[in-house]
This record gives structure tokens, sequence and C-alpha cells, in this order.
């Protein structure tokens, strides 16, 4: 009989490592954020615009590995802001298409200091946070291609 494995203490496990460090970015970003008056997600949000253009809301979701019924109030909210604009795509009407306006964009812009930010907290060099960052996407794609072929 093989003897049972010992659990890990907190600390060892590789969730609670990147659960942390989520919530530690979360709190590096947050006074920034807070002076600009956007929510991490939200920021999310005017970063992908920026990144793809025009999208429509379920491009936006997939883009940020959320459903689309988690995005659309966040897409509500800086619509109301001014941030975001909302039409129907006039070539399906089922489909919601985004966009940034100027003063999204430029909020956006506001935003690249975050960056630096991290870096300047994180006692890590930019190759040392790139390669952390492309192990993290490794694990996550690795990880979600799993779950696809569990679901098969």
């Amino acid at each position: 009989m093989s003897a049972r494995p010992a659990l890990l203490p907190l600390d060892e496990h590789l969730c609670f490592s990147l659960y942390g460090a989520s919530m530690a970015v979360g709190r590096i970003y947050k006074p920034l954020l807070d002076t600009l008056g956007l929510t991490y997600p939200q920021y999310l949000v005017l970063t992908a615009l920026r990144e793809g253009g025009a999208m429509s809301v379920g491009a936006v979701a997939e883009r940020l590995l959320l459903e689309s019924s988690t995005v659309t109030p966040l897409l509500k909210r800086l619509q109301a802001a001014g941030l975001v604009e909302r039409e129907r795509n006039p070539e399906n009407e089922r489909q919601v298409i985004v966009r940034l306006t100027p003063a999204g964009g430029a909020l956006r812009e506001r935003c690249a200091c975050l960056g630096e930010r991290l870096v300047a907290a994180s006692g890590m060099t930019i190759a040392e946070l790139g390669r952390l960052n492309g192990e993290a996407r490794r694990l996550r794609d690795n990880l979600a291609k799993a779950q696809d072929e569990d679901r098969t």
C-alpha cells in the first residue's frame, strides 16, 4: 500500500501564489485607476479596444476571457462616462459593436504609467517580468486547452 502524499502548505499551492500575485498587482494599479475613475476590469476593456479597434461585445468578452453578460454592464458604464460607443452592427442586428471614443482613447493613454509602476514595485527587470508573463500565459493556455478537452 502506497502512502498518501503530504498535503502542501498553502504557500506551496501554485493557485494561491497566482491569486496573491494578481491581487498585489491590482493593489499597485488601484490608486492610479481611482484617480482616473476606472476599475481594473474597465481598464482591461479600454486596453482591449485600443489594441483591437472596434469589436463586437462577444469579441471583447472573448479577449478578456469573460462572459458577454459580465462585459455588457462594464460597457454600459463606460458608455455612460463617454469613453466608448456601442452601436448595432448594420450587417447583423444581433451584434453590438463597441469602439473607443476620443475621450476613451485619451484616458487609456493616461494609463500607460501603470506598467512603469508595476516594474518599479516588482523588484524585477523588464526581462524577468516578460519571462514570467510568458510562462503565466503558457500555463493559462495549457489549462484552457485541457478544460476544452475535458468537455469533449
